[in-house]
């Protein structure tokens, strides 16, 4: 992907954060920690996507009453 890959799992925990060098720049932490947040806050809503889909899977798309 891009410059920061970012793994969680389903649970929403962070596995592991993959920077690529060229985006360190000692002088602005400040753009390198937007990033990592962008990063992060996709890969989770990655996760959730994936989460519903699997569950509308599941329940069909009759939406079970009291499942959410």
């Amino acid at each position: 992907g891009g410059v920061v890959g970012v793994k969680i799992n389903g649970k929403k925990e962070i596995l592991s954060i993959d920077i690529k060098p060229e985006i360190v720049d000692p002088d602005d932490i400040e753009t390198l920690s937007d990033i990592l947040v962008a990063a992060v806050n996709e890969a989770i809503k990655r996760v959730e996507d994936t989460n519903t889909a699997e569950m509308e899977k599941i329940t069909g798309s009759a939406g079970l009453p009291g499942l959410f």
